[in-house]
């Protein structure tokens, strides 16, 4: 005849309540262990040898895939605002001008891209402007009368778009270093708002032209 289970209870109680004292089912220890084994593997996997993307990882990973693709395609076209943001999202891309402005732009800018002989890049003052495409134009063609020469034909389009994507990653770190030059990011806002609203609207091509009279 197999032994009767008999419940096992503490000597204190509380409100008259007792509290049993009995044995864990086998199910709940193995769920309680397991757990605590699959805890340390993911920490050693993800945290401690990073083998694999964490859920942020993955996201950002993906994010950087994507940037890429469309970069591929957008490379063989007119530059724009948006590719060269798009240029941020790309490690590969702002590494390579992190490379080139290493490079080329330290004895101006210094190594941080805080200002030296040239301005500040990373606080809220520009003096050409800093929307993506005023910083691509000013690298591009240069300002004769500042010093700051064309980079066009040394560095060409491509590395030109590169050196651009890593100023953008600097702007607006206050890294501390020349006092500010030109603007503030409000005025240039406050200027290209108005110079974007004094552009010709095209012509609506369903609306008919009017008909001279006669």
């Amino acid at each position: 005849m197999a032994d009767q289970h008999v419940d096992v209870t503490l000597d204190h109680s509380f409100d008259g309540i007792q509290e049993y004292d009995n044995r864990l089912p086998n199910w709940w220890l193995f769920t309680l262990y397991g757990a605590v084994v699959f805890s340390v593997g993911y920490w050693l996997f993800y945290h401690t040898f990073g083998v694999g993307f964490t859920q942020d990882e993955s996201y950002n990973h993906e994010v950087e895939v994507a940037a890429q693709e469309q970069l591929q395609r957008e490379m063989g076209k007119e530059v724009t605002a948006e590719s060269l943001l798009l240029m941020t999202k790309v490690t590969a891309q702002t590494d390579a001008g992190a490379k080139i402005f290493q490079q080329k732009c330290v004895q101006c800018h210094g190594p941080q891209a805080a200002g030296d002989i040239g301005p500040n890049l990373t606080d809220d003052f520009w003096i050409h402007g800093p929307e993506p495409l005023q910083i691509y134009n000013t690298v591009m063609n240069g300002v004769q009368d500042k010093g700051m020469q064309a980079w066009k034909d040394q560095l060409g389009p491509v590395r030109v778009r590169q050196v651009v994507s890593f100023v953008l990653t600097r702007k607006g770190l206050n890294v501390a270093g020349k006092a500010p030059q030109g603007k503030s990011i409000a005025e240039w806002d406050k200027e290209n708002a108005a110079l974007k609203a004094a552009e010709p609207k095209p012509a609506d091509a369903g609306t008919p032209a009017p008909k001279s009279g006669g």
